[in-house]
């Protein structure tokens, strides 16, 4: 930030992938909101893939002219091929630190003060912050502590399994100390901007202030100033020829009858676990909303930049499958809107992956969750989902050895969308989904954390 007799300009620079672009824009229009002037400064994807968001970059910079948006040169993306045995998140990382490391230097040259926005819960980042000093020193990796549960400030105990995967092999692979380096620089600025707010995740706020958390060190500040989502908006009824057909679809049905099974971005499930999902919600007799991919064609990091085609419902179904359930269920292919979709009376309940931007835009629309958590961090957010800090979801069982049987879903979705389980559930969403709002407004914990973020950019400076 520039603190002259200037108009005050705010330069973001955010990870990578959408995931963490769209909670940086929405972040954004807060800066926009309080005077500033913003420029996000993007990398061009190196990769062309039907799940890098092609497109998105130019989609954002249209929909907000309001923030100016620099797209940095690119550079050559990694050679898979020639360093074979290397993670390609490490080659990734390589790429994107030639871009960090100048932005970095340049920001501190000017005396920029500079802040880190984590882009997922505050749960997470107590976890990352107290881990290096839990692996310190290990000679071997926390795989074979199974599900033995781990106790850190902040949180629920946290089954060492469910831990980003990664951090589970030998504590001295490279991309387990790459990973503990990238943590420890979260909190190795000036303060930290998170998207959350207090309400929801109040002990692991909490836990940044204890000297118990990184002994020997005190923390930066941690402000939560979320929740930062989309607002949804495709357009209502009288909009019908621009609007999305799922959303037609949705206007047809009951109030909360519906449950919707979407899996992120990124997320890819087996030909098989796609038959099985299709039995459990046939047998369930509910209402659904289902977003179906094309299968990845690895089960490895690889996946993430491969070009899916539009998935083949007629091989990846059982067969007779959309006939038998026309009416009462609606599939999507590849993509829906879910702010919108989850923002719809009908909706009920929604199974998710766990992702934090998928948590958040469910609680702000105070619907409930099934959780099936595919791999990141999404087990860790699955255990504060469902503990009684946030009690918001159920688990799906099964998620955590690749296969969820059809009994499972067909029981879980009838519990959420019809049980006295269920309807405690989404009293909770909805008492949520109020506090989420309450956050953001004038007074509310966000807002202010936001302006104490605000005037301590300012102390500094003077």
């Amino acid at each position: 930030m520039d603190n002259g007799s200037a108009k005050q300009t705010v330069v973001l620079f955010p990870g990578g992938g959408v995931g963490h672009v769209g909670p940086m824009v929405h972040l954004a229009k807060v800066f926009l909101d309080h005077g500033y002037d913003v420029t996000v400064v993007l990398m061009e994807p190196p990769f062309k893939s039907t799940d890098s968001g092609a497109g998105f970059i130019e989609q954002v910079a249209a929909s907000n002219p309001c923030i100016s948006f620099h797209v940095l040169p690119p550079i050559p993306p990694p050679d898979f091929a020639s360093f074979p045995d290397k993670h390609p998140f490490l080659l990734m990382l390589e790429m994107k630190r030639q871009y960090n490391d100048e932005l970095e230097s340049f920001l501190r040259s000017l005396g920029v003060p500079v802040y880190t926005f984590f882009a997922s819960g505050a749960g997470v980042l107590a976890v990352f912050t107290q881990l290096p000093a839990l692996l310190a020193g290990r000679q071997t990796g926390l795989k074979e502590l199974g599900d033995t549960p781990l106790e850190f400030l902040g949180v629920p105990p946290m089954p060492a399994s469910h831990l980003v995967r990664e951090l589970l092999e030998d504590p001295e692979d490279e991309l387990c100390k790459t990973m503990m380096r990238i943590w420890q620089r979260n909190t190795d600025t000036h303060g930290v901007l998170i998207n959350t707010f207090c309400s929801l995740e109040s002990r692991a706020l909490q836990a940044f202030r204890d000297p118990l958390c990184v002994p020997g060190r005190v923390l930066p500040p941690v402000y939560s100033v979320g929740p930062l989502v989309a607002k949804g908006g495709s357009g209502g009824k009288e909009e019908a020829a621009e609007r999305p057909e799922c959303l037609a679809w949705l206007d047809a049905q009951p109030e909360r009858s519906v449950v919707f099974l979407c899996w992120g971005s990124k997320g890819s499930l087996s030909e098989k676990q796609i038959k099985e999902i299709a039995a459990g919600l046939e047998n369930s007799g509910q209402r659904f909303l289902w977003v179906v991919r094309t299968p990845a064609g690895s089960d490895g990091p690889e996946r993430f930049l491969e070009q899916r085609p539009e998935p083949d419902l007629d091989a990846l179904l059982p067969e007779g499958f959309l006939e038998r359930t026309k009416g009462r269920g609606f599939v999507v292919k590849s993509w829906a809107p879910q702010v919108d979709v989850l923002q719809h009376p009908a909706t009920g309940a929604f199974v998710t992956h766990c992702g934090w931007n998928s948590t958040l835009e469910a609680i702000v629309a105070g619907v409930p969750m099934l959780c099936w958590p595919l791999g990141a961090e999404q087990m860790m957010n699955k255990v504060f989902m469902t503990e009684d800090d946030m009690g918001v979801a159920v688990e799906l069982e099964g998620y955590n050895t690749g296969f969820v049987v059809a009994e499972e879903i067909e029981a879980k979705v009838k519990l959420v969308l019809e049980s006295e389980e269920g309807r405690e559930l989404r009293e909770r969403a909805a008492g949520l989904k109020k506090e989420a709002a309450e956050a953001l407004e004038d007074g509310g914990s966000s807002r202010v954390a936001f302006l104490q973020f605000l005037s301590d950019v300012k102390n500094l400076r003077e």
